[in-house]
């Protein structure tokens, strides 16, 4: 029997969860079979749903070798790191993710993968000890296309990430209200988009989108339509040539595809971006290599408006990325000006 102390980490989880983690290479089925059979909390056989305290002992009836193989830790090559630091303290870090940099693995790459070179960076640096967790590894509270640059914010504790988890997710809930000031939202998302053609005044966006699964689009619809979600945007111009517009986008509702679909929908689809009707950007000829031929959008800047405890000492602060090289360079072949150039 093996006694297991649940610790702030660990706390306020179910208990199937908690085990997939801490358990990672058991099966599936093992692990359900462990929870009817082979575990105990305060003498009594919780169920799968149980809720995890602070200072609860699990009694794992298993032996030391399955224990130990279910437990075992696969080593992996340190990733490269090329993300910057906007923002760190004791709960959260705030990075800037680099242009084609997955936020998190997939099919077409699991090692090099922004939230591994995040988790090798702390555990660097001390903020993360692996061989003393359970089932905790500091992880991103929210994510960003691969071809979108900019902030991501990861929560180095599991209260903290919660936390940033639900602002994220509140903050991207639709609300159809008609002033945005009047909604009591936790944070402000906004990000620089480089838009074809002339936007001389800002725009206040009110639609609603509509998911083609097939293509992996959003269609933009009348607030009228029967269906999809409510989407919110507003576009404040900073810098035209007319032939080219950059913007700053302020996010009301936090939905995929969101910017992309939305400045599309009103005949200023993002440079670079081909799949919403945006022409692949080339300094030369037709024939040329293009020198974009994704969308030229970045994540800025995050303002804490009320978030709660344990983040309640963030309100009112800002964490900015600035625009990297390249997405400052494009910039600036395309509109004569640079990002810094125009104060952002």
């Amino acid at each position: 029997m093996k006694e297991i102390l649940i610790e702030k980490n660990d706390a306020q989880q179910r208990l199937d969860r908690f085990l997939k983690k801490y358990l990672a290479r058991a099966p599936l089925s093992q692990i359900y079979k462990i929870i009817r059979k082979d575990v105990k909390i305060g003498g009594k056989r919780p169920g799968e749903d149980y809720m995890l305290s602070e200072g609860d002992v699990l009694q794992l009836y298993v032996s030391d070798q399955d224990l130990a193989a279910w437990t075992e830790t696969k080593k992996r090559r340190h990733a490269k790191r090329q993300f910057t630091i906007c923002y760190e303290d004791d709960n959260i870090i705030a990075v800037g993710k680099p242009f084609g940099l997955l936020v998190h693995g997939d099919k077409t790459e699991k090692k090099d993968t922004l939230a591994n070179q995040v988790t090798d960076y702390l555990i660097e640096t001390g903020s993360y000890v692996p061989r003393i967790e359970k089932s905790f590894t500091p992880s991103p509270a929210h994510r960003l296309d691969r071809n979108t640059t900019g902030i991501v914010v990861f929560g180095k504790t599991a209260q903290a990430l919660r936390t940033l988890a639900a602002m994220f997710r509140e903050d991207a809930e639709d609300g159809e209200a008609s002033d945005p000031e009047a909604v009591a939202r936790p944070l402000t998302k906004t990000y620089l988009a480089v838009a074809t053609g002339r936007i001389e005044k800002p725009c206040h966006l009110k639609n609603k989108l509509v998911k083609d699964e097939r293509r992996n689009i959003g269609i933009v619809k009348n607030l009228d339509f029967n269906g999809g979600k409510y989407i919110e945007t507003r576009v404040f111009p900073v810098y035209t040539n007319g032939s080219y517009t950059l913007a700053r986008v302020e996010l009301i509702t936090g939905r995929s595809h969101q910017i992309r679909a939305h400045l599309a929908s009103i005949g200023h689809p993002i440079a670079g971006d081909t799949k919403y009707g945006g022409r692949a950007v080339r300094t030369g000829g037709r024939d040329s290599e293009p020198l974009l031929s994704t969308q030229l959008l970045h994540a800025w800047r995050i303002d804490f408006k009320a978030p709660p405890a344990p983040l309640d000492y963030l309100a009112g602060e800002s964490i900015v990325a600035p625009p990297g090289r390249d997405f400052s360079d494009i910039c600036e072949k395309l509109l004569g000006k640079s990002p810094l150039e125009l104060g952002l």
